[in-house]
């Protein structure tokens, strides 16, 4: 799953490292997040349309269908196994696609000593972008679910699950509205090789959500 992820670049920083332009609509002063937690705004690029270009915004994190009822779940992630495929998701997954910009992601290792928190990033420390897809929920407000896959090389030593960070050659595909049919996009979408990938042990101070401190990300020794 994801559950807890940072994202400290500049957003400037990440529009310059995608293949096409990105019109920033965030006119808010830049905070750099080192525990992003569901139920808050979140950074994410989107199309909204085939006429539109590429735009930065805020959305809400957690996906609630305008059409759906109260009591209908507002779920943080959407399994890639059945995101196509599910009523619930697959309009979404076929027109509204996102990017959600992370600098890593936490996961937690269960131990002997309960659960430890690791810090997963890419090994060269670069931007991983996360698959996502938003809806309009009954406000009005576009709310996000990150697509999540079974975890793979170095990720799958913490946690069986794992976001799906996309191959930095198809980010293209993945914001073309006009690729709507699954198996396509199942074709042209790839995740960022698995060796690229590395993790550590944090700080339990990351359980806390108000806590939100470059320390964070640093590893310690959790013996």
């Amino acid at each position: 799953m994801c559950g807890r992820y940072v994202f400290f670049t500049r957003r400037q920083q990440a529009a310059q490292q995608l293949p096409f332009r990105v019109r920033d609509l965030i006119d808010e002063a830049e905070q750099p997040r080192y525990n992003v937690a569901p139920g808050t705004r979140v950074v994410v690029v989107r199309r909204v349309d085939a006429e539109a270009g590429a735009t930065m915004e805020y959305l809400w994190w957690g996906y609630h269908p305008h059409w759906a009822g109260e009591d209908a779940p507002t779920p943080i992630n959407a399994k890639a196994e059945k995101v196509a495929t599910s009523k619930y998701y697959s309009g979404a997954f076929a027109r509204h696609r996102c990017l959600i910009p992370a600098d890593g992601w936490y996961e937690w290792l269960a131990t002997d000593s309960g659960k430890q928190p690791h810090f997963i990033c890419r090994k060269d420390r670069g931007l991983v972008w996360l698959a996502g897809i938003w809806t309009e929920r009954s406000d009005g407000t576009p709310g996000v679910a990150i697509i999540t896959h079974d975890a793979r090389g170095p990720a799958k030593e913490v946690h069986p699950r794992m976001p799906l960070a996309l191959s930095d050659d198809c980010l293209g595909d993945w914001l073309d509205p006009d690729m709507t049919d699954r198996e396509t996009i199942r074709q042209l979408i790839k995740p960022l090789p698995a060796d690229q990938l590395t993790h550590w042990a944090v700080s339990r101070e990351v359980n806390r959500v108000g806590n939100d401190r470059v320390d964070l990300v640093e590893p310690i020794n959790p013996a």
